[in-house]
């Protein structure tokens, strides 16, 4: 099939079948199709909100921070404690994984380690701020550190064995198109 279809006129035919399905979804009084539409509308509205702060903020810490200190905090000789900042930078990450991941790039292309960079990105999952506080508030505080004793050693190892697997096989991250 792919070799008819570029796949930019996949995404396009994509996206046209998507929004001919909620026409008729309308026309036709189809629940399922109207609560569709309502929740596009509603993840793009709050990416929306959400995505241009991100990405000046991006940019800012792009221009700003300097290669050197990443390496120096991040890189490949910084010990243990290039862990903590990954998970403190996590930490404050604001917005979704949309967010963490043109940051962990920003990392890579600036020096930081393969292992540091899979933990910010494991970590911006689990122990973002404000979804800390939310669970705190339901969970309660000792489920919230039961939880972050658990998982956050977790993320660590699981980032040293995939940047093991990852070097080992001699695998090389390119640039994007």
């Amino acid at each position: 099939m792919m070799k008819y279809f570029s796949k930019d006129k996949l995404y396009i035919y994509g996206a046209g079948c998507l929004i001919i399905f909620i026409i008729i979804s309308y026309f036709c009084d189809l629940g399922a199709g109207q609560q569709i539409a309502q929740n596009l509308w509603s993840f793009l509205f709050s990416m929306a909100k959400i995505f241009p702060c991100a990405f000046i903020l991006i940019g800012l810490f792009e221009v700003w921070i300097k290669k050197e200190t990443v390496e120096k905090h991040l890189g490949d000789n910084s010990g243990l404690m290039s862990y903590m900042w990954a998970l403190i930078l996590a930490a404050t990450t604001v917005g979704s994984l949309f967010v963490a991941f043109p940051l962990a790039y920003t990392l890579f292309k600036k020096g930081a380690r393969l292992s540091v960079i899979f933990s910010y990105i494991g970590a911006a999952a689990v122990c973002r701020v404000p979804m800390t506080i939310f669970e705190t508030s339901y969970m309660g505080i000792k489920f919230t550190l039961i939880r972050f004793a658990v998982s956050l050693p977790l993320i660590i190892i699981s980032a040293l064995i995939i940047e093991y697997l990852v070097k080992n096989e001699n695998y090389k991250i390119t640039e994007p198109d």
